[in-house]
This record gives structure tokens, sequence and C-alpha cells, in this order.
């Protein structure tokens, strides 16, 4: 019996080590297509933000000149707002998306899951033109329901941060409620129940078990929401267009000429903050989804 379980561990090593590299050739395609898919893009941004080109010349040298202006006036502005905007949409969106998702986890309703879970996966994806087009034609100015309650005596205004905050969170607290319900579900009764017999109510047990459990996951899909909210672009632009600051319009304005002609490179230094912004981020949020994930087995 000894001597037959080192040669099983050693076969089961070498059978380990002989799968290794065919795992790496079997994702070969998948880094290749990684590579070029972001890689090119992201070298290019790279490349542009850092550099000068002399028009007389043609001549390229290295600068600073891009990053450095895309961190002041205006362009840092846009920074902040964008952030602000971002974190209190998460915000809001992650608070209303875990209630929503803890009611329709308590009801135990197959029905009601089904028909939460997918208008969810409907609304999360949901944005762009169509998603102002239908909020300019429901609460805006001119908006069916603005002109029924008049909104506009109580100090309404679809074209302003608020407004726009409130477009945002339609999708946001959809992709909370798909984020969290797993989490949710993972939950054992029996950690409840044990909670009760232990003489712990239901504020007790919230907060000394269910929500460090849930922790993780709530951290993590507050992350997720505001890097969503973050990157948006198409409905900013078409509600709010440059009444707002948001990074990603400022983008848009700059390689477009709408404001100065030749902000091309700064434009490229905006979004190389965007990327490091979202790279800060995900580094926090992929973290937590592991750490969620081994408590939540």
């Amino acid at each position: 019996m000894s001597s037959a379980t080192p040669t099983e561990g050693t076969a089961g090593g070498t059978s380990r080590r002989r799968r290794g590299p065919r795992t790496w050739l079997a994702a070969l395609p998948l880094i290749a297509f990684t590579a070029l898919a972001f890689g090119l893009p992201l070298g290019a941004l790279l490349f542009g933000a850092v550099t000068r080109t002399d028009p007389a010349t043609g001549a390229t040298a290295l600068t600073g000149e891009h990053l450095s202006r895309s961190l002041q006036g205006p362009y840092l502005g846009s920074l902040v707002g964008s952030v602000q905007l971002s974190a209190l949409t998460a915000l809001i969106g992650s608070v209303l998306g875990v209630l929503i998702a803890q009611a329709v986890v308590t009801s135990r309703s197959q029905a009601l899951r089904s028909a939460v879970l997918t208008a969810s996966g409907v609304l999360a994806n949901f944005g762009g033109v169509p998603l102002a087009f239908a909020f300019i034609a429901t609460v805006g100015i001119s908006g069916v329901v603005t002109q029924l309650a008049d909104l506009t005596s109580l100090g309404w205004n679809l074209y302003s941060f608020g407004g726009l905050a409130v477009v945002y969170l339609y999708f946001l607290i959809p992709l909370m409620v798909l984020v969290i319900m797993p989490a949710l579900d993972g939950l054992r009764p029996q950690w409840r129940e044990a909670a009760q017999n232990a003489g712990a109510g239901g504020r007790q047990y919230w907060r000394h078990v269910g929500i460090p459990v849930l922790a993780p996951s709530l951290l993590g899909g507050f992350v997720l929401l505001f890097g969503s909210a973050f990157a948006a672009h198409a409905t900013a632009a078409a509600l709010v267009g440059g009444s707002v600051p948001l990074v990603t319009l400022k983008i848009a304005d700059a390689l477009s000429g709408n404001v100065m002609v030749g902000q091309e490179n700064v434009a490229l230094a905006l979004g190389l903050d965007m990327i490091l912004i979202a790279g800060l981020v995900m580094a926090i949020y992929l973290p937590l989804q592991r750490r969620s994930a081994r408590w939540l087995r």
C-alpha cells in the first residue's frame, strides 16, 4: 500500500505536468486575440499620450505635456465629474439593487424570480441613444409624464447632473440585481437558524453574519456599477451634451475638434487616465469576487 501511493502520486503529478503545456497551447488563440484586440489599441493610446509630433519636420519626441494637460482645467473637472456621477449612481444602484434582490429571494416565488431576472437581463443592457430618447419622450421638457405631473414646477430637469443620474440608475439597478442575487442565494438557511438558536435577532444576524459574508459581493457589485457608469458615453452624449462635465464627452470633443483643434493627443491622455482608473477598479473587483466565491460555496 505504501509503495503504491508514491507511484500514484508521481503518476498524477506527471500527468498534471503533461497537461500543463497542452493547456497553454489551447489558450494561445485566446491570448493572441486578446493581444491583438486590446494590446494594439492600448499601445497606440499610450504612444499618442506620451509623444508629440512636430508638424514642420515630422519628428516625434517624448513629452508629458498631454498627460499634464489632461489633469488640469476643464479636463480635470470632467474626470472629477465622471467619478462623482459614477460613485453616486453606483452607491444608490447598489442599495436599491440589493433590496430588490433580497425581496425576490425571500419571496421564494419562481415566477417572480424568473420575471425579475429576465427584466434585469434586458434592462441592464439597454442604454445608449434609445435609452436617452425613451427618457426624453417620457420625462423630458415636453415629455408625457412631465406634462401630466407638472414636474417642471417641482424643479425636475432631465438635462442635468441629477437627471443623468436617474437615467444611469435605469440600467445600473438591474445590473446589481443580477450580480448580488447569486450571493444572496448562497446564504445558507442553517446560518440564520444557528443565529436564532443562539438568541440573535434579525439585526444581529445581518450585522454579524449576513453582511460580513456578503461584503465582498456588495463591494464587488459597487465597483462593477462604478465602472459601468464611468465608461458610459452614448447616453450622456445624446442627453446632456456638454452641459454636464464628463470625461467621455471631453474625449469625444477633443477628438472631433469641437472645442479646440489639435487636441487629439490630449484626448488619448484622457483615455489613458480612464484606463488607469478602470484598472484600479478591476484590481479591487477581482479579488473581492474570488473571496466571495470562496465564502459562498
